[in-house]
């Protein structure tokens, strides 16, 4: 249980504002009497025929978000033919408290914070694992996310996804995994967005055991203590800041681990950071860099992870960034490298303790190499 000194929720998600600010996501100077969806223009006239606007006051075609997914497509009909494809949802600034998902059938859709500033689109809810269900039962890790996103073809740009679960309101839970986001589908990308959260925070994953989603996050800030970055997917994290947060419950370090992948042993590729960075809240070396997960759900897993042109604070333990999170799969037995780090948390002390990329197999690191025919940095 955290102590008295635990955030209460309006700190939490305000958390990582200075990191939105360090990356060039700051808000437009907001003229008096500018339409809430900025440059987007609104409902009445609107981008396309295909885009919808959001906004919590009724000034929208829809007040909440999932009410803009439900409505896409309209009919089941229409999606089983496509009619769910390409919407795009103009989201105005609010703090919107729900659970949202995007099911599979629902692909090619985009998602804007209207602002450009993802402080200002939040879209959060405080379910967790051990959260009792309507009915009987918990919501489990998966049913804990407070957005799902099934369908291929998403990205979302200026908006914060948030789980604001707190441990210290809830001390009678012990299940605390609480996820802000779970991606599962192929081709998503998030552009200078946030994810908040404490344990188990971005869930990057994919739809089924042998389906290898990519994919790709820019100039997104990730904050959390255990696991917050975990999953299947094959996912390239370019120029994001990762945020190890502070633990006051606890007295002992490790406080946490700042990447948990469960790769399929088939896929050659797992989870690629790149020119970004690794702050902490904690003390010195509280934070492994990671350990491999292998799920019960498939204990072929081979984790992959590889860190690269990155800097590494002092919170990362560098004489031993990585541990073990079954006695049955080592950290050693996994697909762990890093290449080119610098920073505190980089040193190599015990060699070891850090495998390293050679050059020549750093060619095959990249962002090209990972996602293949689809370039979602074009653009961005």
């Amino acid at each position: 249980m955290l102590s008295r000194t635990t955030p209460s929720r309006r700190t939490f998600l305000a958390a990582g504002a200075g990191a939105a600010l360090a990356l060039g996501l700051a808000a437009p100077a907001r003229a008096q009497g500018r339409s809430p969806f900025g440059r987007y223009g609104s409902p009445s006239a609107r981008l396309t025929e295909r885009t919808l606007y959001v906004h919590p006051g009724g000034l929208g075609d829809h007040t909440t978000v999932q009410a803009a997914v439900s409505a896409v497509g309209g009919t089941s009909q229409a999606l089983s033919t496509g009619g769910g494809a390409g919407y795009t949802l103009v989201i105005a600034p609010g703090t919107y408290r729900e659970t949202v998902a995007v099911g599979v059938a629902r692909t090619e859709m985009t998602w804007i914070g209207a602002s450009g500033d993802p402080r200002d689109v939040v879209v959060v809810y405080d379910n967790a694992n051990g959260t009792p269900k309507p009915g009987g039962g918990t919501y489990g890790t998966t049913g804990s996310a407070t957005t799902t996103v099934q369908g291929d073809g998403f990205t979302a740009r200026g908006i914060t996804f948030a789980n604001d679960f707190l441990r210290a309101d809830h001390p009678e839970i012990t299940g605390t995994q609480a996820v802000a986001v779970k991606v599962q589908g192929d081709r998503s990308a998030f552009v200078g967005c946030r994810f908040l959260g404490h344990q188990d925070t971005l869930y990057a994953d994919s739809i089924a055991l042998a389906t290898f989603a990519r994919q790709y996050y820019r100039d997104c800030y990730v904050e959390g203590d255990v696991d917050f970055v975990f999953g299947r997917a094959t996912a390239v994290f370019d120029r994001c800041h990762f945020r190890t947060l502070n633990r006051p419950d606890l007295a002992a370090a490790p406080y946490g681990f700042v990447f948990a992948p469960s790769t399929a042993l088939a896929n050659p590729r797992g989870y690629l950071v790149i020119d970004s960075r690794v702050s902490s809240a904690a003390p010195d070396a509280y934070y492994k860099l990671a350990r491999p997960w292998v799920p019960g759900s498939d204990i072929t897993a081979r984790p992959m992870l590889t860190v690269r042109d990155t800097r590494l604070a002092a919170g990362i333990d560098a004489v031993a960034p990585y541990t073990d999170m079954a006695d049955a799969y080592p950290w050693q037995s996994q697909r762990f490298a890093e290449y080119r780090n610098t920073g505190p948390g980089a040193v190599i002390s015990v060699p070891e303790n850090r495998p390293q990329l050679s050059p020549d197999e750093a060619e095959s690191a990249t962002r090209e190499a990972y996602l293949g025919d689809w370039t979602p940095w074009k653009g961005c």
